[in-house]
């Protein structure tokens, strides 16, 4: 089993390479598919908002498909999407191609988002909470890893081409890694529903689904504009834009680790409450503050303050309707994705 975590967390990994490494890119992709006039604001919104909704419908999909069919071939579609994405973004040649490799790339990290959660809470049932912390944590280390490594090609003129192609290895070892290994034919105590209905009978799992809309709104709305604003709103060069969000995820890597140590001695209800005042304060920061330094340090700490909103929600959730499977985590990762749609 332990072999399966480390690849779960591998896997989480590329879900963030999936994420985050279009982000890093918007202001090159402005200049190189937008004319000498460059991409318009909404032009580049919508890049993050399609991935986002690819995720969505892919989840909605995923979840009863992979409760009756097993999570064993949805991690390696994901896995396999991802890799198509990242050759589509390597080979796109106009900005129509641009959004279909960000299609690709969104119904990959779907099914990685939605089944990734339930074996490790199959594998830890005893401690939820601090193992989904605990999984969530990698997706920042490969949040942080796509950034920097971005950001290095930024600044040393390396085009994002060779970049996407060159971390397609990472995938492809994450998946055929888990084509060798045993992992959990069932991922919840009992029988589970193969629809979304008994869950939206709920009143807990709607409110968790509310939560995690907000929580997604919150985290992913600034990240994916976070360079972008550090550069046109704050003045900074690429590359420290660049550096801001890989700072972001790495205060966001702290927090999760954080709560994962510390969650089973405070429960998880309060620690969440106090993120969500936190963040507030640090978003308010961050977008009036006159003082560049200051504002660009708030938005990056919003990071930690944010770290774990969404893991903690899941593991709520899964304690509330141990019964839930695939489908309740797809339940809550579908909410938690139309609120990374909307913000951007």
């Amino acid at each position: 089993m332990r072999l399966t975590i480390l690849l779960c967390c591998g896997a989480m990994m590329c879900l963030a390479i999936g994420v985050n490494l279009p982000p890093v890119f918007l202001t090159t992709f402005s200049e190189t598919f937008g004319g000498a006039e460059g991409l318009s604001s909404e032009e580049l919104g919508r890049i993050p908002a399609v991935i986002f909704a690819a995720m969505v419908s892919g989840i909605v999909i995923t979840g009863p498909l992979a409760d009756r069919f097993g999570v064993r071939l949805f991690v390696l579609i994901g896995l396999g999407f991802v890799m198509l994405g990242l050759a589509a973004l390597c080979l796109a040649a106009n900005y129509t191609t641009l959004l279909l490799a960000g299609i690709f790339l969104g119904f990959g990290t779907a099914n990685l988002e939605v089944v990734l959660s339930p074996i490790v809470a199959a594998v830890q049932p005893d401690r939820r909470s601090s193992a989904m912390n605990h999984l969530h944590l990698f997706y920042c280390v490969g949040a942080v890893g796509t950034v920097l490594i971005g950001a290095g090609a930024l600044h040393a003129g390396i085009s994002w081409r060779i970049v996407s192609g060159a971390i397609i290895v990472f995938p492809l070892l994450i998946f055929m890694g888990f084509t060798k290994i045993q992992i959990p034919t069932k991922t919840h105590s009992n029988e589970s529903p193969s629809s979304y209905r008994p869950l939206f009978k709920q009143p807990l799992v709607m409110a968790a689904s509310l939560a995690i809309f907000l929580s997604g709104a919150t985290e992913v709305g600034l990240a994916q504009w976070l360079p972008t604003y550090a550069e046109r709103g704050l003045g900074y060069s690429k590359a420290v834009s660049g550096g801001a969000l890989a700072a972001f995820s790495m205060a966001m890597g702290v927090g999760r680790y954080a709560v994962s140590r510390h969650v089973h001695r405070t429960g998880a209800l309060p620690i969440m409450m106090g993120s969500c005042t936190v963040s507030a304060m640090l978003l308010l920061i961050g977008g009036f503050s006159p003082i560049e330094p200051i504002a660009l340090a708030a938005c990056v700490c919003v990071g930690f303050s944010v770290a774990c909103l969404w893991p903690s929600t899941l593991a709520v959730a899964a304690d509330a309707a141990p019964n839930g499977g695939a489908s309740l985590f797809a339940v809550l990762a579908a909410a938690g994705n139309m609120g990374c749609i909307v913000m951007p």
